[in-house]
């Protein structure tokens, strides 16, 4: 039997997953966490990262050992993934010049505008070239000893293997991919080179090599193993994927590497992929291209706000209820509420969302006075809010380009609650939305599916998914048509809650000057 291990960082999660030679978990692992909030930074320490991938293997190793009667010592596989993109510098010895930005940082505005004009493509502001780049535009005084630019996944793959590398797909949210090269856009690096003016070397010196699903990045070396295991039964050797991120192994976990297959993963953050059939017509801010784990161009909807508000009403209502399970409670509740939520209207911005032109959050929950303000409808507008600027980028999509979709998966602790939010978001975007079975498992073991591929890549990845899926039980959500006029409604309100939200920030930005 083939042990496949997936590890993803999540934003409140670092999750592990053991799979089979079938995808069958065999045992997890985890660790919670939240970023901090340090000198206007959304970071994490190195420590915390060492911290927790050390935690999530102890803890699937014990319950690999309570359910198998049996130690660990040796790996087939291993993948590593991470929330997507962000920054990470590092010097000639991998020593961290400055703090991790995640992908959560919106202080990249000025940086991304300008390689949006020079590139004629959309350049997000959480892109690791973003990030560079403003770097260079602030002067940052470490860009003298700066050797490498590194995502989280990136990073510790190099860890434990010693190989800078990264998956396609990942390295698409660090720079623009060329469709036809599978690799770093050269004339787009040629424009970036002569933007940035970098006096020593070029972008793609500083990045990682690209690598395409299936490809050996490397092998779990003597020292990775007593990192991941710290209590030593480790054996080094196991074969690695290319280092994804959460949004190449959100396609993985949910059969949607084809094209006209789409996934949404909605969770702290959530975003939508669409592999395209043909390139969009034209750039738009609102939406990324990037790639599957085989190189196949996606359009991206991305949200950096999401469920973090729900979380945050859970733990007040936790506390005054005492119950456990909070969060099915307000899913529940919120199938009770009005389909419009009775004149509430919540606005999920805990950090900036790019997609509105906000560079900074601050959660708002707004009601007329004739409002029915009650529990349910709280909960419901807390529901749509956290899909609401999801559905602003899904119809450009759709209504603007015209792009087709056969099939949209669904996964993520928005499904957790079964009928609520798949009705909702189907409703929503007007699209049916299937939920696997498998989807409760998450991007770790879509990651461990990607090692596991990693091993037999004699076929296509959508084949080999094939395999993996067969037998899968899938539930699909239909639109239903009073939900959808009544988050359409909902929807005229949340544009007007924007312009609140705005000056909201203007005065959380008095706040901390």
């Amino acid at each position: 039997m083939k042990k496949v291990l997936g590890i993803e960082f999540g934003s409140t999660r670092i999750k592990a997953v053991l799979i089979d030679e079938k995808g069958k978990v065999l045992a997890n692992g985890g660790f919670g966490w939240e970023n901090s909030y340090i000198d206007g930074i959304f970071t994490y320490g190195l420590e915390e990262i060492i911290t927790g991938l050390q935690t999530a293997y102890s803890e699937l190793k014990r319950d690999y050992k309570e359910k198998y009667n049996e130690i660990i010592t040796e790996l087939d596989a291993i993948g590593i993934s991470g929330m997507m993109h962000g920054f990470m510098a590092f010097d000639k010895d991998w020593n961290l010049l400055s703090p991790f930005k995640t992908w959560r940082n919106t202080d990249t505005k000025e940086a991304s505008d300008k390689l949006y004009k020079t590139l004629n493509f959309n350049i997000p502001l959480r892109w690791s070239i973003s990030h560079l780049y403003q770097a260079i535009l602030d002067k940052k005084p470490y860009l003298d000893k700066l050797q490498y630019v590194s995502t989280l996944a990136v990073y510790v793959h190099k860890l434990l293997t010693g190989e800078f590398v990264a998956g396609v797909g990942e390295a698409s949210g660090m720079f623009p991919i060329d469709p036809q090269t599978k690799n770093y856009d050269e004339k787009m690096l040629k424009k970036a080179n002569g933007l940035l003016k970098l006096k020593k070397r070029k972008i793609e010196d500083y990045f990682p090599k690209v690598l395409l699903a299936g490809e050996c990045a490397g092998k779990l070396t003597a020292f990775g193993a007593k990192l991941l295991d710290k209590e030593g039964d480790l054996l080094a050797g196991a074969l690695f994927c290319p280092p994804e991120g959460d949004a190449g192994t959100g396609m993985v976990a949910t059969d949607a590497v084809a094209k006209k297959t789409g996934n949404i993963s909605v969770g702290t953050s959530c975003f939508s992929m669409v592999v395209l059939e043909k390139p969009l017509k034209k750039a738009y801010k609102e939406i990324d291209v990037v790639t599957t784990p085989c190189g196949d161009e996606v359009a991206m909807v991305h949200c950096n706000n999401c469920t973090s508000e729900i979380n945050a009403w859970a733990k007040i209502f936790k506390e005054i209820s005492g119950i456990e399970d909070i969060h099915t409670k307000m899913f529940t509740e919120a199938e009770k509420g009005g389909f419009d939520c009775g004149g509430v209207c919540s606005c999920n911005y805990l950090s900036g969302e790019p997609l509105t032109g906000l560079d900074s959050g601050m959660p708002i929950v707004i009601r007329t006075p004739d409002s029915e303000f009650g529990f349910s409808n709280l909960c419901r507008s807390l529901v749509y809010s956290a899909i609401a600027t999801l559905k602003l980028g899904m119809d450009i999509l759709t209504v603007n380009e015209g792009v087709l979709i056969d099939r949209i998966t669904g996964h993520g602790g928005f499904f957790k609650t079964e009928g609520v939010g798949g009705k909702i978001l189907a409703s929503a975007i007007n699209t049916p939305i299937s939920v696997a079975e498998t989807a409760g498992e998450g991007g770790a073991w879509g990651m461990a599916v990607l090692a596991l591929y990693a091993t037999d890549n004699s076929a296509p990845l959508s084949e080999f998914l094939k395999t993996v899926f067969n037998g899968v039980k899938v539930k699909t959500y239909d639109v239903v048509e009073e939900i959808k006029n009544g988050f359409n409604e909902y929807m005229k309100n949340f544009e007007v809650v924007l312009k609140a939200e705005k000056s909201a920030t203007e005065f959380k930005r008095r706040q901390y000057a």
